[in-house]
């Protein structure tokens, strides 16, 4: 079987599945709480002084639609269905010169050179051939297009993100291991990894920095947050009423160190990736 392709379906079955919707429902609440690195990367990419950007792993398109008041244009590609619809509909409120695609970015035939930059906020860590992927968002962009992305670092440095599962372990032990070498949230941490696949991917002036950003969400929203997003998130539809109820009790309290008030406050530990297109002529 092709590994590559089952990655594939699982990251579509996913993401047009219910963790698409639950990223639609919660996408104020997420977005608040990403703000900071938002800005980041809008002001990163605004100093390029790019006239066109990709937004890989779009999502809702914040950043998307963020980036395109800044610089004039920006298109958001994403596998999830649910959230490209939604994305559409926010920039037609908005009014915001940004458009969507609905694709996978690893395998879509982008307009060769058509972009001046690529940004992600989280949005890279799920290929199945990260290589491959790379490679193909390099073909989309003109020669020495920057690239800016946000990606996560190890779970050791993250203990917020990996909170619910393991308070939940003992209820669910067959919830999946984090593998780093696999697709998923922490798939990047490894910067010598990352370096590699931009560098044989057609990527030069690779910089991969750390960032602290201290991100909150309303205590009023945690229990959403940790039931509906994440491994816990994924299996606990599947899991009967008193069952759900016992791990909710058990989970929740594992959040105290974060929680200040009325406020949820933790530090996103990221790295911050950047590269140039190198130029085709001289690969």
């Amino acid at each position: 079987m092709d590994a590559s392709r089952t990655s594939y379906d699982e990251q579509a079955a996913r993401w047009n599945g219910p963790a698409g919707h639950a990223w639609v429902d919660l996408q104020g609440v997420l977005n608040e709480m990403f703000g900071p690195i938002e800005k980041l990367l809008v002001d990163a990419v605004s100093a390029e002084h790019a006239a066109s950007v990709l937004d890989v792993g779009c999502g809702t398109g914040s950043i998307t639609r963020a980036v395109a008041r800044r610089v004039g244009t920006c298109v958001g590609v994403d596998i999830s269905g649910p959230m490209i619809e939604e994305a559409r509909a926010r920039a037609e409120q908005e009014g915001v010169p940004a458009s969507f695609v609905q694709a996978d970015a690893q395998e879509y035939a982008f307009e060769p050179a058509a972009f001046d930059a690529v940004v992600s906020r989280f949005g890279v860590m799920f290929f199945s051939d990260p290589v491959r992927a790379f490679a193909n968002l390099r073909s989309t962009v003109k020669d020495g297009a920057g690239l800016r992305c946000v990606v996560w670092r190890g779970p050791e440095e993250n203990p917020f993100m990996t909170t619910a599962e393991r308070a939940a372990a003992p209820f669910l032990p067959e919830l999946p291991a984090r593998r780093p070498d696999q697709p998923g949230q922490f798939a990047f941490a490894d910067p010598e990894r990352v370096h590699r696949i931009l560098a044989e991917s057609g990527w030069a002036g690779i910089g991969i920095e750390p960032v602290d950003v201290v991100c909150t969400l309303p205590e009023k929203e945690l229990v959403t947050y940790f039931t509906r997003l994440g491994p816990l998130g994924a299996v606990l539809p599947d899991a009967d009423e008193r069952t759900r109820a016992e791990i909710v009790e058990a989970v929740r309290p594992a959040f105290d160190p974060f929680v200040q008030g009325a406020e949820v406050r933790y530090t996103a530990a990221c790295w911050m990736v950047s590269a140039r297109a190198a130029d085709a002529k001289l690969s």
